[in-house]
């Protein structure tokens, strides 16, 4: 028998959107970079990236997440060239889905302050407040604010022999401090998301165990998110390229979404949205879209 599946019991609100306790959201990547590790540049025109967030909505995405720089080494992008790279896709997105829920992926509190004013809802900082004002940018202008675990690392840089006595205990401990001082920044509390960060700061080990005791992370009361797609945590695990990770994706999805996770940070919508359906509908939190077996 299946053990209970764990749920937060609170709400949560991004951009014009509120997602009840047990609703799951999908947040679609969209990178406006040449270099991305997985789509290598795919979406780095401005057309694409487009095209790109109409086949995301089209498959399910709740939220649209840009960003403009890639999250490993590589070329120097500065803060104007990001802003470049973002802000216009951010309003064209927001003039062509005024429902949908814009996230701008970047740690730079100057970035997210003017994504804000152009239309983004939430601020996705996966590197562990580097720059402690975006906080502070999240708190002015209202917006939501992912809280992240980067081992300790600079932005885009990658962990070397990185140890933790308890990786998930080190976990809670920075994702739950950074929300409450966002909190006694003045960021509303049902804005603020906790994200363990697969792989950034850790090994393939470390990543399959924050998975496997993901309903530690939800029994904080923090909103979880997390961005399992393709990462080489999946790779590893399963010793398979880039190209031959979306199983290994969905499973961990599948045991996230069981333990309490809310948002799911994905390359593949479609698969990742009928996975969660699936999910909310064994837990009972969603009726089969159809139900004719055994009826007529």
């Amino acid at each position: 028998m299946l053990a209970q599946p764990a749920r937060s019991a609170t709400a949560l609100r991004l951009g014009r959107r509120t997602f009840a306790p047990g609703e799951f959201a999908v947040m679609a990547i969209v990178n406006r970079t040449p270099d991305s590790f997985f789509d290598k540049g795919a979406t780095f025109d401005a057309d694409a990236a487009l095209t790109a967030v109409d086949r995301a909505v089209t498959d399910g995405a709740d939220i649209i997440d840009i960003g403009g720089v890639k999250a490993g080494p590589g070329d120097e992008v500065d803060a104007a060239e990001e802003l470049r790279r973002t802000i216009p896709t951010i309003v064209a997105v927001r003039a062509r889905f005024p429902e949908v829920v814009i996230s701008i992926d970047t740690w730079r509190a100057k970035v997210a302050r003017e994504a804000v004013a152009a239309g983004a809802d939430l601020l996705n900082d996966t590197w562990a407040g580097a720059d402690p004002a975006l906080a502070t940018v999240a708190a002015e202008t209202g917006a939501a604010i992912v809280c992240s675990h980067a081992g300790g690392l600079a932005p885009r840089t990658r962990p070397h022999r990185i140890a933790f006595d308890d990786v998930v205990a080190d976990v809670i401990g920075t994702v739950t401090g950074l929300a409450e001082r966002a909190l006694s920044l003045g960021v509303r509390a049902d804005g603020i998301l906790i994200d363990p960060a697969h792989d950034f700061g850790k090994n393939t080990r470390h990543s399959l165990e924050i998975t496997r005791r993901l309903d530690e992370l939800v029994a904080t009361g923090w909103p979880v998110l997390v961005a399992l797609s393709n990462k080489d945590f999946v790779g590893e695990t399963l010793d398979v390229s880039l190209d031959q990770r979306l199983d290994g994706t969905l499973a961990a999805t599948s045991v996230s979404a069981w333990l309490g996770a809310r948002v799911f940070r994905a390359h593949q919508v479609r698969q990742t949205r009928q996975v969660l359906d699936m999910v909310a509908s064994i837990r009972g939190d969603r009726p089969p879209a159809v139900a004719r077996r055994g009826l007529a």
